[in-house]
């Protein structure tokens, strides 16, 4: 098992690990405890640099397998040994512009929740933008603009963004707290990871998040779309800064 150090802590750059496996022919390294994330609810993996006394190894990919977290290491490359102690390091200006995506995603969703009462059916992001499906009725170019508009509030409101951890019998009973329609996440997993966006959204999520809402900085409304008869499609991304 992998201590997950994204799971408290999304700022953590660096970090010291002990490697416990090494897959040579699979090119995979796993360590005792790791702030790369593997992926997962959307949210595309990081990457960044392995270091050891002896060589440096570009991660070119983090996935999952069971309770593990394998680091993958290009061909080109080599590998530390088992046992050996390495410092990691985060690609940051991916990650935080995952973290801000994410987040905006996440507000998307909470304003949904209060103006709609409807529940995730699709989505997914990559670094700048992403997406969300919503079992809705109707979707409109003037739904679109209000959408951006309730979601560039939420974002100067500033609202403070906490992990929580709740008890997954706590959190069955509570609808709003898997926004999932198709509820995917395995019963084995207790507790249950929460982000709560205070005041406005709190959902079970994985993945990483900004602190505040502030830190997002301004969002677009790209697209809204059909998908279906109840299944409407939001894009968005995050603003260019102002120069």
């Amino acid at each position: 098992m992998t201590d997950e150090l994204f799971s408290t802590d999304a700022y953590l750059r660096t970090f010291e690990a002990g490697v416990t496996k090494v897959d040579a022919e699979q090119r995979l390294v796993a360590l005792d405890r790791t702030a790369f994330y593997p992926g997962g609810g959307g949210q595309p993996w990081d990457v960044g640099v392995l270091r050891w006394h002896d060589g440096t190894a570009d991660v070119s990919r983090t996935r999952r397998v069971g309770g593990q977290i394998w680091h993958e290491i290009a061909a080109d490359q080599p590998l530390p040994d088992p046992g050996a102690e390495l410092e990691g390091t985060l690609d940051w200006d991916r990650r935080h512009l995952l973290m801000r995506t994410h987040t905006a995603l996440h507000i998307l969703c909470g304003v949904i929740w209060q103006d709609f009462g409807v529940a995730v059916t699709g989505g997914n992001m990559e670094a700048g933008s992403g997406r969300l499906d919503f079992e809705l009725a109707e979707m409109s170019a003037e739904l679109g603009r209000r959408l951006e508009r309730r979601i560039n509030e939420e974002i100067t409101r500033a609202r403070d963004i906490a992990v929580e951890f709740v008890d997954r019998v706590e959190a069955d009973a509570d609808p709003a707290l898997i926004r999932i329609k198709a509820n995917l996440i395995p019963a084995s997993i207790d507790p249950l990871r929460v982000i709560d966006i205070r005041g406005l959204d709190r959902q079970a999520d994985g993945g990483t998040h900004v602190a505040t809402t502030a830190e997002v900085g301004a969002v677009e409304i790209t697209k809204t779309e059909s998908k279906g008869r109840a299944n409407k499609r939001v894009r968005l991304r995050l603003a260019p800064p102002a120069v």
